[in-house]
């Protein structure tokens, strides 16, 4: 059987690492717990499970942390877990079965279902999608093809059924912000990902005050070609957003005519619902509310798709006196709410 080096980067966790680390007792070989200035219990709940704790001076770089982390792994793989993750345990009996099958597998990594993103309000917009969590330390380079040989490097990957359960105790939005806020003004250029995080972060779970942040990043993106047209798209709903906060409707109307070039987003339909809402048009807002919710595709924020236009649709008819069609919008609210 192979052995496992859990490997985690921490900070004042007290409230979940016990859960953690119990759900993937009987599975580590060892616990690698790199702390970045706690000031609760977290590092003693560590080293009561025999971790072995590093203090890590935090510099806003997660994968600096991450890469430390796995400098310090001593097993064969290395397993990547956050402390408010878990196993339950039909899942620690998958673990446990890969663990004896990979002793008779070449395989580099292991992807696994993060679960219930959704439930426990996260700035995801899936309740399970597959993740790389599980890798190979040393990784065994092998050379290929009968002439003109090359080293494979492309890694072996393995999608396994196994699913973590992720049970955040607070939303991280805040922090996550201030990372992409503090990585842009050391002059870090955001990858296509990172792009799309933030802004997703931003329409998910920002406040006023992170949407104005942000505006002189995402402005910065509508000139750079370098961007895609995705990355347009998502400036152009972050930018319309707070051209609403601001009552801009020059910009608002520049933004709404970029994401219209290709098929219009629910975020942006429902950035126009709500500045003709302000505007007390209701007729006008109900239009665009109704494209939002029936008509178009979120590209951010799942929700501006699904129950939060409907709940702008009963807004806009309690407006206009007719309490029967804004208890159906209501009520159809709730259902999709729930996944009805």
């Amino acid at each position: 059987m192979v052995t496992i080096s859990v490997c985690m980067i921490v900070k004042d966790e007290e409230a979940n690492l016990s859960r953690c680390l119990n759900s993937l007792k009987g599975i580590a070989d060892e616990f690698i717990i790199v702390d970045t200035g706690s000031t609760d219990k977290t590092k003693k709940i560590a080293e009561s499970f025999g971790a072995k704790v590093y203090d890590f001076e935090w510099t806003g770089d997660f994968s600096e942390a991450r890469n430390f982390a796995f400098s310090k792994a001593s097993c064969d793989y290395i397993y990547s877990a956050d402390a408010d993750e878990e196993l339950d345990e039909e899942n620690r009996e998958r673990f446990l079965k890969l663990k004896d099958d990979l002793l008779k597998l070449d395989i580099d990594i292991v992807q696994m279902y993060y679960c219930n993103q959704l439930a426990f309000r996260t700035v995801y917009n899936y309740d399970r999608e597959l993740r790389p969590k599980l890798f190979k330390r040393l990784r065994r380079f092998v050379w290929e093809d009968p002439i003109h040989e090359q080293v494979a490097i492309d890694p072996v990957i393995c999608n396994s059924e196994i699913e973590i359960i992720h049970r955040p105790a607070e939303n991280h939005a805040g922090r996550d912000l201030e990372s992409f806020r503090k990585a842009i003004s050391e002059g870090r250029y955001l990858s296509k990902r990172l792009h799309n995080m933030y802004a997703r972060e931003l329409m998910m779970a920002g406040t006023k005050e992170d949407f104005i942040k942000a505006r002189t990043f995402f402005e910065d993106s509508l000139k750079d070609n370098n961007r895609t047209i995705d990355e347009i798209k998502e400036a152009c709903c972050v930018l319309a957003h707070i051209a609403v906060i601001a009552d801009d409707t020059k910009t608002l109307l520049k933004c709404s005519l970029k994401d219209a070039n290709t098929e219009m987003s629910s975020e942006m339909c429902y950035e126009l619902g709500e500045y003709y809402y302000g505007q007390k048009d209701y007729d006008e807002a109900i239009i665009w509310f109704f494209n939002a919710a029936y008509e178009c595709e979120s590209i951010l924020d799942l929700r501006k798709s699904k129950e939060l236009p409907r709940l702008a649709l009963a807004k806009c008819y309690r407006a206009l006196g007719n309490d029967e069609q804004a208890a159906d919008y209501e009520r159809e609210a709730a259902e999709v709410e729930k996944g009805e």
